[in-house]
């Protein structure tokens, strides 16, 4: 397996409203959650920096995930944004630095060997990359000179990402799935529904521990409220064979997020 991350995290897309926001990162933390997702277009890294210092988690016990946001990542600007993304989180390292997508301003020769230099600085610990398909995994490879630690893509039970999970395995980095309930669209698979009645368990929770059944995989459910707690139920699942063939022959498959609706994609 690859180096060491907590495989449940706690995501926080669209924690926009201050409060909610620390609350919601205090609470996870509370609960047991020592793995925090955040970005630069998410616009909330000072929120998440001030959940994580409410907390009576020591930082040195969070695994703290950051992505940059595609028009930054000219050479400089990876440098630059970083630091600041470090001052609004209130941290002196990042545990995880990615690139969110390979579009815009990504350059291979540029993003990848800024980050590099990240970690050779001691700004970042791992590099990470998300959005990226096979071909763009094998050129980034090619380009730096850290390991890839992670690739963080969509990923459930309606897209199970085999060839990514694969190339996950085949190369020893995480596959770290965002959206990993779907939005709820799986609830009502009827694979889902039956494998919850079973174990007296919720859907999300089913959908999150048939992921982390899966060698190499990670998932950063975002949740507000009780949400928070139920996710993290699904350390405590144990799907058996069965379940998991059951949902393994689950034949609907699409995504369910728009690349086109992220507030920070925007088509050159």
């Amino acid at each position: 397996m690859p180096g060491e991350m907590p495989r449940l995290g706690f995501g926080t897309y669209k924690h926009s409203d201050r409060e909610t926001c620390i609350d919601s990162v205090e609470r996870a933390l509370a609960l047991g959650y020592r793995h925090i997702d955040t970005a630069q277009g998410y616009e909330n890294e000072g929120y998440v920096g001030e959940g994580i210092a409410r907390s009576d988690v020591p930082r040195e016990d969070v695994f703290l995930a950051s992505k940059l946001s595609t028009e930054n990542l000219a050479y400089d600007d990876v440098i630059e944004t970083t630091e600041a993304s470090l001052d609004r989180l209130g941290v002196d390292t990042l545990d995880l630095m990615y690139v969110h997508w390979p579009i815009n301003t990504y350059d291979p020769e540029e993003t990848l060997p800024a980050l590099d230099e990240l970690v050779d600085r001691g700004l970042v610990d791992n590099v990470g990359v998300s959005n990226f398909e096979p071909r763009h995994l094998a050129e980034a490879r090619d380009v730096l000179d850290a390991d890839i630690f992670a690739n963080q893509v969509e990923c459930h039970a309606l897209l199970p990402q085999d060839d990514l999970v694969a190339d996950a395995r085949d190369h020893d980095y995480w596959l770290v799935a965002y959206s990993p309930i779907a939005r709820g669209e799986i609830f009502d698979e009827p694979a889902i529904a039956e494998t919850a009645a079973k174990h007296d368990a919720s859907p999300a929770q089913v959908c999150l521990a048939w992921l982390l059944a899966r060698d190499n995989v990670a998932a950063i459910p975002k949740a507000t409220g009780d949400h928070i707690a139920d996710n993290y139920g699904a350390l405590d699942l144990d799907l058996d064979d069965e379940d998991l063939a059951r949902i393994d022959a689950v034949t609907d498959r699409h995504r369910v997020v728009d690349f086109e609706e992220a507030p920070w994609h925007t088509t050159a």
